[in-house]
């Protein structure tokens, strides 16, 4: 069954899916982001300019390198290569999270996110995922 761990408090959400997305390369594990295509570009944007001194290879799941590249980012998880880790920056729940042996949702600051989040915590817990809960900040 899926692990689930939810990240509160965060502030900026990209920014601290930077952080994540560090952790997960540095540690071995490949990683799937999931989001809208939109929030995918911007995310991608934030990859390459989060920290001067950090490289975290990533692309799109449609690309001939997605199987050999360590961090994807994906709208649609049909066609995702891996199913280690999957990080959620959608505001609903992913469709093929199961997939996954873990889910890391990222819950920013805004009264949006923080309600998108509840629903979704709702959702895992009603089902019966283990969750787990980090609260960032004060």
């Amino acid at each position: 069954m899926t692990r689930v761990d939810f990240h509160t408090n965060v502030g900026d959400a990209l920014l601290y899916a930077c952080r994540l997305a560090r952790k997960a390369y540095q540690a071995g594990q490949p990683l799937v982001v999931t989001a809208d295509p939109q929030r995918l570009r911007v995310f991608d944007e934030r990859l390459w300019t989060f920290s001067p001194l950090d490289f975290l290879p990533h692309c799109m799941a449609d690309s001939a390198l997605a199987a050999r590249t360590p961090i994807v980012l994906a709208a649609d998880l049909e066609h995702a290569p891996h199913h280690l880790v999957l990080l959620n920056l959608a505001p609903s729940v992913p469709a093929q999270f199961a997939r996954f042996e873990r889910l890391l949702e990222v819950v920013g600051n805004s009264e949006d996110e923080l309600a998108a989040g509840r629903e979704r915590y709702r959702f895992y817990r009603d089902r019966g995922y283990p969750l787990n809960n980090y609260k960032q900040g004060a």
